[in-house]
């Protein structure tokens, strides 16, 4: 079991609001990545207005990567000033990308989320593997 904390992944694959854009256009975004390891690529949990966990989404694969594999784990996510929760530790899924050892270069792949309630959102991600001398410097 993968436990997550603070806030930094709180934004990433949450339960959108109500305006959500069009159900027809995906979601889109990008993660930056290293050859054959583990990468982040969503979180994925359902907070009720409580504060305590609704029904997870139903997530799917509908688009593989080329260069590298998509796995699903089950964590639990703590959280402080979320909306109008000031602590709140909820179950979750996480999704992970990792690439082939030798894989340089940009992978997509689209996920679907079907949300309690009929809400479905296609997200397309685009993981940018990157060699380890490529790196941000800090």
């Amino acid at each position: 079991m993968v436990l997550l904390s603070g806030l930094t992944v709180a934004l990433c694959g949450f339960a959108a609001p109500a305006w959500a854009e069009d159900p027809l256009s995906p979601v889109e975004r990008t993660v930056k990545s290293l050859p054959n390891k583990d990468t982040r690529i969503g979180v994925y949990i359902n907070v009720l207005p409580d504060c305590t966990s609704g029904p997870l989404p139903t997530i799917r694969l509908v688009n593989a990567p080329a260069s590298g594999k998509v796995t699903v784990k089950s964590a639990k996510v703590k959280a402080t000033n979320y909306k109008s929760c000031l602590a709140l530790e909820v179950p979750a899924y996480v999704a992970f990308y990792k690439s082939q050892p030798d894989f340089v270069g940009d992978d997509v792949l689209m996920i679907e989320v079907k949300y309690a309630g009929g809400r479905t959102e296609i997200q397309k991600i685009t993981v940018n593997v990157v060699g380890p001398g490529a790196q941000q410097k800090i």
